[in-house]
Protein backbone atom coordinates (compact mmCIF):
# COMPACT_ATOMS: atom_id res chain seq x y z
CA UNK A 1 0.00 0.00 0.00
CA UNK A 2 1.44 3.55 -1.04
CA UNK A 3 2.55 5.05 2.37
CA UNK A 4 0.41 8.57 1.35
CA UNK A 5 -2.88 6.67 0.48
CA UNK A 6 -4.19 7.86 3.79
CA UNK A 7 -2.61 11.41 3.81
CA UNK A 8 -5.19 13.85 2.08
CA UNK A 9 -4.49 17.33 0.70
CA UNK A 10 -7.31 19.88 -0.34
CA UNK A 11 -6.20 22.58 -3.11
CA UNK A 12 -7.94 25.94 -2.42
CA UNK A 13 -7.54 28.05 -5.87
CA UNK A 14 -9.81 30.25 -8.26
CA UNK A 15 -7.40 29.57 -11.26
CA UNK A 16 -8.47 25.86 -12.58
CA UNK A 17 -4.82 25.38 -14.18
CA UNK A 18 -3.57 25.63 -10.74
CA UNK A 19 -6.25 22.99 -9.36
CA UNK A 20 -5.60 20.92 -12.22
CA UNK A 21 -1.67 20.69 -12.54
CA UNK A 22 -1.28 20.37 -8.24
CA UNK A 23 -4.12 17.94 -7.73
CA UNK A 24 -2.59 15.04 -10.83
CA UNK A 25 0.90 15.67 -9.56
CA UNK A 26 -0.44 15.00 -5.83
CA UNK A 27 -2.59 12.00 -6.53
CA UNK A 28 0.36 10.57 -8.72
CA UNK A 29 2.33 10.76 -5.30
CA UNK A 30 -0.61 8.54 -4.13
CA UNK A 31 -2.20 11.00 -2.16
CA UNK A 32 -6.19 11.66 -1.38
CA UNK A 33 -6.78 15.22 -3.34
CA UNK A 34 -9.67 17.50 -3.79
CA UNK A 35 -10.06 20.92 -4.39
CA UNK A 36 -12.28 23.86 -3.81
CA UNK A 37 -12.69 26.82 -6.06
CA UNK A 38 -12.65 29.99 -3.57
CA UNK A 39 -11.97 30.26 0.07
CA UNK A 40 -15.70 30.25 1.26
CA UNK A 41 -16.09 26.54 -0.75
CA UNK A 42 -12.71 25.68 1.15
CA UNK A 43 -13.52 25.99 4.64
CA UNK A 44 -16.51 24.26 3.93
CA UNK A 45 -14.41 21.25 2.59
CA UNK A 46 -11.27 21.52 5.58
CA UNK A 47 -14.40 20.84 7.61
CA UNK A 48 -16.22 17.95 6.10
CA UNK A 49 -13.44 16.55 3.84
CA UNK A 50 -10.69 16.65 7.03
CA UNK A 51 -7.81 17.30 4.85
CA UNK A 52 -3.73 16.72 6.65
CA UNK A 53 -2.47 19.72 4.34
CA UNK A 54 -3.96 22.21 2.31
CA UNK A 55 -2.18 24.39 -0.26
CA UNK A 56 -3.99 27.42 -0.17
CA UNK A 57 -3.98 30.90 -2.31
CA UNK A 58 -3.89 34.43 -0.56
CA UNK A 59 -5.89 35.90 -3.39
CA UNK A 60 -9.45 35.18 -4.60
CA UNK A 61 -12.63 36.60 -5.18
CA UNK A 62 -15.49 36.10 -2.83
CA UNK A 63 -15.98 37.45 0.67
CA UNK A 64 -13.12 35.30 2.14
CA UNK A 65 -9.89 35.72 0.88
CA UNK A 66 -6.68 33.13 2.13
CA UNK A 67 -5.81 34.59 5.25
CA UNK A 68 -9.54 34.76 6.43
CA UNK A 69 -9.49 30.95 5.37
CA UNK A 70 -6.20 30.53 7.85
CA UNK A 71 -7.13 32.91 10.75
CA UNK A 72 -10.68 30.88 10.77
CA UNK A 73 -9.06 27.50 10.02
CA UNK A 74 -6.11 27.75 12.85
CA UNK A 75 -8.69 27.88 15.43
CA UNK A 76 -10.95 25.40 15.02
CA UNK A 77 -8.40 22.77 13.02
CA UNK A 78 -5.23 23.40 14.93
CA UNK A 79 -3.75 20.52 13.22
CA UNK A 80 -4.54 20.87 10.05
CA UNK A 81 -0.73 22.56 8.37
CA UNK A 82 -1.10 25.13 5.36
CA UNK A 83 0.89 25.96 2.98
CA UNK A 84 0.22 29.40 1.39
CA UNK A 85 0.56 30.23 -2.42
CA UNK A 86 0.45 33.85 -3.85
CA UNK A 87 1.32 35.33 -7.67
CA UNK A 88 1.53 38.24 -5.80
CA UNK A 89 3.76 37.59 -2.53
CA UNK A 90 5.42 40.21 -0.64
CA UNK A 91 7.50 40.05 2.62
CA UNK A 92 4.70 41.52 4.44
CA UNK A 93 2.21 39.08 3.19
CA UNK A 94 4.26 35.86 3.93
CA UNK A 95 5.26 37.46 7.53
CA UNK A 96 1.39 37.84 7.95
CA UNK A 97 0.76 34.36 6.62
CA UNK A 98 2.86 32.84 8.64
CA UNK A 99 2.45 34.81 12.18
CA UNK A 100 -1.25 33.32 11.70
CA UNK A 101 0.00 29.46 11.38
CA UNK A 102 1.04 28.90 8.15
CA UNK A 103 3.84 26.04 7.51
CA UNK A 104 5.15 28.37 4.85
CA UNK A 105 4.94 30.74 1.68
CA UNK A 106 5.61 29.80 -1.77
CA UNK A 107 5.13 32.28 -4.84
CA UNK A 108 3.70 31.59 -8.21
CA UNK A 109 4.67 29.91 -10.51
CA UNK A 110 4.33 26.93 -8.22
CA UNK A 111 7.56 24.74 -8.22
CA UNK A 112 6.19 21.19 -7.83
CA UNK A 113 9.74 20.21 -6.31
CA UNK A 114 9.45 22.58 -3.61
CA UNK A 115 5.40 21.74 -2.88
CA UNK A 116 7.16 18.00 -3.15
CA UNK A 117 9.61 19.03 -0.53
CA UNK A 118 7.57 20.98 1.98
CA UNK A 119 4.59 18.00 2.46
CA UNK A 120 7.05 16.24 3.03
CA UNK A 121 8.84 17.64 5.78
CA UNK A 122 4.86 18.30 7.36
CA UNK A 123 4.08 14.64 6.83
CA UNK A 124 8.06 13.78 8.66
CA UNK A 125 6.85 16.55 11.68
CA UNK A 126 3.03 15.32 11.88
CA UNK A 127 4.86 11.31 11.91
CA UNK A 128 7.17 12.65 14.99
CA UNK A 129 4.47 14.59 16.49
CA UNK A 130 2.23 11.31 17.06
CA UNK A 131 5.06 9.37 17.69
CA UNK A 132 5.84 11.82 20.56
CA UNK A 133 2.19 11.88 21.69
CA UNK A 134 2.02 8.46 21.83
CA UNK A 135 5.11 7.73 23.87
CA UNK A 136 3.64 10.66 26.45
CA UNK A 137 0.46 8.74 26.66
CA UNK A 138 1.84 5.84 27.55
CA UNK A 139 4.11 7.45 30.35
CA UNK A 140 1.33 8.98 31.97
CA UNK A 141 -0.41 6.07 31.85
CA UNK A 142 2.31 4.28 33.89
CA UNK A 143 2.75 7.44 36.31
CA UNK A 144 -1.17 7.74 36.94
CA UNK A 145 -2.03 8.63 40.48
CA UNK A 146 -4.47 5.57 41.59
CA UNK A 147 -7.10 5.76 44.10
CA UNK A 148 -10.56 6.88 44.52
CA UNK A 149 -10.42 8.22 48.36
CA UNK A 150 -11.29 11.83 49.16
CA UNK A 151 -7.15 12.77 49.58
CA UNK A 152 -6.59 11.47 46.49
CA UNK A 153 -9.33 13.28 44.33
CA UNK A 154 -7.63 16.49 46.03
CA UNK A 155 -4.30 15.77 45.40
CA UNK A 156 -5.53 14.99 41.41
CA UNK A 157 -7.25 17.89 40.86
CA UNK A 158 -4.03 20.00 42.80
CA UNK A 159 -1.69 18.42 40.26
CA UNK A 160 -3.98 19.44 37.43
CA UNK A 161 -4.06 23.03 38.25
CA UNK A 162 -0.44 22.98 39.13
CA UNK A 163 1.03 20.82 36.08
CA UNK A 164 0.37 23.17 33.13
CA UNK A 165 1.95 26.52 35.39
CA UNK A 166 5.67 27.23 35.43
CA UNK A 167 5.75 27.40 39.62
CA UNK A 168 8.02 25.52 41.17
CA UNK A 169 6.70 23.08 43.52
CA UNK A 170 7.67 21.16 47.13
CA UNK A 171 6.28 17.47 47.63
CA UNK A 172 6.00 16.28 51.28
CA UNK A 173 5.13 13.31 52.68
CA UNK A 174 6.48 10.07 55.17
CA UNK A 175 8.39 7.69 52.75
CA UNK A 176 7.21 5.67 50.34
CA UNK A 177 4.28 7.77 50.17
CA UNK A 178 4.74 8.30 46.09
CA UNK A 179 6.70 11.95 46.24
CA UNK A 180 8.15 10.67 42.80
CA UNK A 181 5.05 9.64 41.29
CA UNK A 182 3.45 13.01 41.82
CA UNK A 183 6.69 14.83 40.59
CA UNK A 184 6.59 12.81 37.03
CA UNK A 185 2.95 13.76 36.99
CA UNK A 186 3.46 17.34 36.99
CA UNK A 187 6.29 17.21 34.86
CA UNK A 188 4.53 14.63 31.86
CA UNK A 189 1.14 17.17 32.38
CA UNK A 190 3.27 20.25 31.71
CA UNK A 191 4.22 22.10 28.27
CA UNK A 192 7.66 20.77 29.47
CA UNK A 193 6.50 17.12 28.95
CA UNK A 194 8.83 16.78 25.77
CA UNK A 195 11.84 17.57 27.30
CA UNK A 196 13.72 15.45 30.43
CA UNK A 197 12.42 14.84 33.52
CA UNK A 198 15.88 14.53 35.59
CA UNK A 199 16.03 13.46 39.19
CA UNK A 200 19.11 13.93 41.89
CA UNK A 201 18.96 12.17 45.07
CA UNK A 202 20.29 14.85 47.08
CA UNK A 203 20.79 11.85 50.53
CA UNK A 204 21.83 8.86 48.44
CA UNK A 205 24.55 10.64 46.41
CA UNK A 206 27.89 11.39 48.67
CA UNK A 207 28.12 14.84 49.70
CA UNK A 208 31.72 15.38 48.01
CA UNK A 209 30.17 14.02 44.89
CA UNK A 210 26.89 16.06 45.04
CA UNK A 211 28.81 18.86 43.40
CA UNK A 212 29.73 16.90 40.39
CA UNK A 213 26.06 15.62 40.35
CA UNK A 214 24.80 19.15 39.91
CA UNK A 215 27.00 21.05 37.72
CA UNK A 216 29.02 18.06 35.76
CA UNK A 217 33.29 18.58 35.16
CA UNK A 218 35.49 19.35 32.32
CA UNK A 219 38.18 17.15 31.69
CA UNK A 220 41.37 16.45 33.65
CA UNK A 221 39.72 18.32 37.05
CA UNK A 222 40.12 15.34 39.18
CA UNK A 223 42.49 12.08 38.61
CA UNK A 224 40.31 10.02 36.65
CA UNK A 225 37.97 12.80 34.85
CA UNK A 226 39.52 11.69 31.27
CA UNK A 227 36.59 13.46 29.35
CA UNK A 228 34.12 16.25 30.50
CA UNK A 229 30.84 15.14 31.89
CA UNK A 230 27.54 17.48 31.57
CA UNK A 231 25.45 17.44 35.12
CA UNK A 232 22.08 17.23 36.07
CA UNK A 233 21.11 20.77 35.70
CA UNK A 234 22.77 21.00 31.87
CA UNK A 235 21.00 17.92 31.64
CA UNK A 236 17.18 18.64 32.61
CA UNK A 237 17.56 22.17 30.48
CA UNK A 238 13.77 22.67 29.09
CA UNK A 239 12.68 20.15 31.30
CA UNK A 240 12.55 19.40 34.99
CA UNK A 241 14.62 18.97 37.71
CA UNK A 242 13.55 16.97 40.63
CA UNK A 243 15.51 17.03 43.80
CA UNK A 244 14.79 14.26 46.30
CA UNK A 245 14.82 14.55 50.22
CA UNK A 246 15.97 18.74 49.47
CA UNK A 247 16.99 18.88 52.93
CA UNK A 248 19.89 16.73 52.45
CA UNK A 249 21.96 19.21 50.53
CA UNK A 250 24.56 20.92 52.27
CA UNK A 251 24.00 24.98 52.99
CA UNK A 252 27.04 26.16 50.70
CA UNK A 253 25.12 23.94 47.71
CA UNK A 254 21.91 25.26 48.77
CA UNK A 255 23.60 28.57 47.93
CA UNK A 256 24.86 27.79 44.85
CA UNK A 257 21.51 26.85 43.35
CA UNK A 258 19.71 29.89 44.36
CA UNK A 259 22.94 31.94 42.38
CA UNK A 260 22.33 29.39 39.28
CA UNK A 261 18.74 30.36 39.16
CA UNK A 262 19.08 33.30 40.02
CA UNK A 263 21.44 34.06 36.69
CA UNK A 264 20.00 31.58 34.48
CA UNK A 265 23.31 30.47 33.84
CA UNK A 266 25.56 27.46 34.91
CA UNK A 267 29.34 26.41 34.58
CA UNK A 268 30.88 22.91 35.08
CA UNK A 269 33.64 22.01 38.21
CA UNK A 270 36.42 23.41 36.61
CA UNK A 271 35.45 24.83 33.84
CA UNK A 272 34.47 28.80 32.38
CA UNK A 273 31.98 28.51 29.92
CA UNK A 274 28.34 29.56 31.33
CA UNK A 275 25.35 27.33 29.89
CA UNK A 276 22.19 28.80 29.59
CA UNK A 277 19.67 26.99 31.69
CA UNK A 278 15.77 27.26 31.78
CA UNK A 279 14.63 24.90 34.12
CA UNK A 280 11.07 24.19 35.93
CA UNK A 281 12.25 22.88 40.60
CA UNK A 282 10.48 20.51 41.48
CA UNK A 283 11.52 19.05 45.28
CA UNK A 284 10.44 16.56 47.79
CA UNK A 285 10.99 15.93 51.38
CA UNK A 286 10.00 13.43 54.49
CA UNK A 287 11.78 15.41 57.19
CA UNK A 288 10.19 18.65 58.77
CA UNK A 289 11.31 21.17 56.79
CA UNK A 290 10.35 24.47 57.96
CA UNK A 291 12.07 23.25 61.62
CA UNK A 292 15.10 22.87 59.39
CA UNK A 293 14.69 26.11 58.29
CA UNK A 294 14.17 27.44 61.72
CA UNK A 295 17.82 25.65 62.56
CA UNK A 296 19.64 27.07 60.12
CA UNK A 297 20.21 24.00 58.53
CA UNK A 298 18.09 24.79 55.34
CA UNK A 299 18.42 28.58 53.52
CA UNK A 300 14.92 30.53 53.89
CA UNK A 301 15.37 31.78 50.48
CA UNK A 302 15.59 28.51 48.84
CA UNK A 303 12.85 27.06 50.89
CA UNK A 304 10.63 30.36 50.10
CA UNK A 305 11.05 29.92 46.76
CA UNK A 306 10.75 25.96 46.13
CA UNK A 307 7.29 26.36 48.35
CA UNK A 308 5.27 28.50 45.71
CA UNK A 309 3.45 24.98 45.67
CA UNK A 310 2.99 22.65 48.49
CA UNK A 311 1.18 19.29 47.59
CA UNK A 312 1.24 16.96 50.78
CA UNK A 313 0.63 13.33 50.47
CA UNK A 314 -1.06 11.55 52.65
CA UNK A 315 0.40 8.08 54.28
CA UNK A 316 -1.76 4.77 53.09
CA UNK A 317 -2.97 3.71 56.38
CA UNK A 318 -5.15 7.19 55.77
CA UNK A 319 -7.03 6.26 52.28
CA UNK A 320 -6.96 2.61 52.84
CA UNK A 321 -10.07 2.41 50.53
CA UNK A 322 -7.74 2.94 47.81
CA UNK A 323 -5.72 -0.53 48.87
CA UNK A 324 -7.70 -2.47 46.34
CA UNK A 325 -7.36 -0.28 43.23
CA UNK A 326 -3.43 -0.56 44.22
CA UNK A 327 -3.26 -3.70 44.35
CA UNK A 328 -5.21 -4.05 41.15
CA UNK A 329 -2.58 -2.03 39.49
CA UNK A 330 0.27 -3.27 41.22
CA UNK A 331 -0.73 -7.20 39.97
CA UNK A 332 -1.46 -5.73 36.40
CA UNK A 333 1.68 -3.93 35.89
CA UNK A 334 3.66 -6.95 37.37
CA UNK A 335 1.91 -9.60 35.27
CA UNK A 336 2.58 -7.44 32.07
CA UNK A 337 5.94 -6.94 32.87
CA UNK A 338 7.42 -9.63 34.90
CA UNK A 339 5.07 -12.43 32.13
CA UNK A 340 3.19 -14.35 35.11
CA UNK A 341 0.11 -15.07 34.45
CA UNK A 342 -2.95 -12.94 36.60
CA UNK A 343 -4.12 -14.54 40.08
CA UNK A 344 -7.43 -13.98 41.65
CA UNK A 345 -7.22 -12.11 45.33
CA UNK A 346 -10.38 -13.20 47.27
CA UNK A 347 -12.40 -11.16 49.64
CA UNK A 348 -10.64 -12.38 52.75
CA UNK A 349 -7.22 -11.47 51.55
CA UNK A 350 -8.21 -8.30 50.22
CA UNK A 351 -9.72 -7.05 54.07
CA UNK A 352 -6.78 -8.02 55.38
CA UNK A 353 -4.37 -6.53 53.55
CA UNK A 354 -6.65 -3.71 54.06
CA UNK A 355 -6.11 -4.34 58.18
CA UNK A 356 -2.51 -3.83 57.64
CA UNK A 357 -0.84 -0.27 58.65
CA UNK A 358 1.72 -0.02 55.46
CA UNK A 359 4.29 1.50 57.45
CA UNK A 360 6.46 1.90 54.32
CA UNK A 361 3.14 3.10 52.52
CA UNK A 362 3.06 2.41 48.55
CA UNK A 363 5.92 1.41 47.97
CA UNK A 364 5.96 -1.29 50.94
CA UNK A 365 2.50 -2.51 48.94
CA UNK A 366 4.24 -2.80 45.52
CA UNK A 367 6.82 -4.69 46.70
CA UNK A 368 4.99 -6.67 48.44
CA UNK A 369 2.43 -7.59 45.66
CA UNK A 370 5.31 -8.04 43.42
CA UNK A 371 6.84 -10.66 46.48
CA UNK A 372 3.43 -12.74 46.76
CA UNK A 373 2.93 -12.96 43.35
CA UNK A 374 6.30 -14.75 42.82
CA UNK A 375 5.88 -16.53 45.89
CA UNK A 376 2.49 -18.11 45.05
CA UNK A 377 2.42 -21.09 42.76
CA UNK A 378 -1.10 -21.38 42.14
CA UNK A 379 -3.37 -19.23 40.07
CA UNK A 380 -5.18 -17.61 43.34
CA UNK A 381 -3.86 -16.18 46.64
CA UNK A 382 -4.92 -17.04 49.52
CA UNK A 383 -4.59 -15.72 53.22
CA UNK A 384 -1.36 -18.16 54.25
CA UNK A 385 0.11 -16.83 50.82
CA UNK A 386 0.12 -13.69 52.59
CA UNK A 387 2.08 -15.31 55.57
CA UNK A 388 4.36 -16.89 53.63
CA UNK A 389 5.26 -13.82 51.93
CA UNK A 390 5.97 -11.87 54.95
CA UNK A 391 2.85 -10.00 55.72
CA UNK A 392 3.94 -9.05 59.31
CA UNK A 393 -0.19 -8.59 60.17
CA UNK A 394 -0.09 -12.87 59.60
CA UNK A 395 1.51 -13.23 62.36
CA UNK A 396 -2.06 -11.98 64.39
CA UNK A 397 -3.90 -14.20 62.16
CA UNK A 398 -4.72 -17.61 61.88
CA UNK A 399 -2.86 -20.32 59.92
CA UNK A 400 -5.18 -19.55 56.83
CA UNK A 401 -5.98 -23.96 57.02
CA UNK A 402 -9.90 -24.47 56.20
CA UNK A 403 -11.76 -25.75 59.49
CA UNK A 404 -12.82 -28.61 56.71
CA UNK A 405 -9.77 -30.09 56.33
CA UNK A 406 -9.21 -33.81 57.69
CA UNK A 407 -5.83 -34.46 59.76
CA UNK A 408 -4.24 -35.66 56.78
CA UNK A 409 -5.44 -32.88 54.64
CA UNK A 410 -4.20 -29.93 57.08
CA UNK A 411 -0.88 -31.63 58.25
CA UNK A 412 0.07 -31.75 54.21
CA UNK A 413 -1.23 -28.45 53.45
CA UNK A 414 1.53 -27.19 56.45
CA UNK A 415 4.03 -29.58 55.35
CA UNK A 416 3.60 -27.78 51.79
CA UNK A 417 3.94 -24.79 53.17
CA UNK A 418 6.54 -24.84 55.36
CA UNK A 419 8.98 -26.55 52.41
CA UNK A 420 7.86 -23.51 50.57
CA UNK A 421 8.66 -21.38 53.10
CA UNK A 422 12.00 -22.38 53.98
CA UNK A 423 13.50 -23.08 50.06
CA UNK A 424 12.23 -19.72 49.52
CA UNK A 425 14.44 -18.69 52.74
CA UNK A 426 17.35 -20.82 51.72
CA UNK A 427 17.30 -18.74 48.01
CA UNK A 428 16.22 -22.54 46.68
CA UNK A 429 19.09 -24.50 47.83
CA UNK A 430 18.19 -27.40 48.48
CA UNK A 431 20.71 -28.89 50.23
CA UNK A 432 21.43 -26.01 52.42
CA UNK A 433 17.22 -26.13 52.90
CA UNK A 434 17.48 -29.71 53.90
CA UNK A 435 20.19 -29.26 56.33
CA UNK A 436 18.41 -26.27 57.64
CA UNK A 437 15.35 -28.77 58.74
CA UNK A 438 16.78 -31.45 59.91
CA UNK A 439 15.98 -33.99 56.47
CA UNK A 440 17.82 -35.74 54.22
CA UNK A 441 18.13 -34.69 51.05
CA UNK A 442 16.63 -37.21 48.98
CA UNK A 443 13.92 -37.48 51.45
CA UNK A 444 13.07 -33.47 50.85
CA UNK A 445 13.35 -34.63 47.20
CA UNK A 446 10.39 -36.70 47.62
CA UNK A 447 8.09 -34.13 49.41
CA UNK A 448 8.81 -31.44 46.55
CA UNK A 449 8.05 -34.54 43.94
CA UNK A 450 5.05 -35.16 45.93
CA UNK A 451 3.59 -31.63 46.87
CA UNK A 452 4.13 -30.55 43.33
CA UNK A 453 6.45 -27.61 44.35
CA UNK A 454 8.02 -25.58 41.45
CA UNK A 455 11.91 -24.64 42.08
Amino acid sequence: MNKNANVKILVVDDEPAIRKVLSEALKDEGFQVLTAVDGLNGLKEISVFRPDIVLLDIWMPGDLDGLDVLKKSRVEFPDVQFIVMSGHGTIETAVKATKLGAWDFVEKPISLDKINILIKNILNYQSEKKEKESLLNRLRKNFALIGGSGSMKSLKQLVSRVSPTESWALIMGSQGSGKELVAQNIHYLSERSSYPFVKISCRSVPVDLLQYEFFGYEKGVFAGAEQAKKGKIELANKGTLFLEEVTSLPIQLQQQIINIFKSGKVSRVGGKKEFDINIRLLASTSEDIEEKVKSGEFLEELYNRISTIRVSLPDLKDKKEDIPLLVNHFAERFVQQGGEFYKTISTKVMNTLMQYEWPGNINELKNFIERVYILTPGDSIELHDLKYAGLPIMSDLTSGIPSDKTFREARAQFEKEFLIKKIHENDGNISKTAETIGLERSYLHRKIKLYGIEL
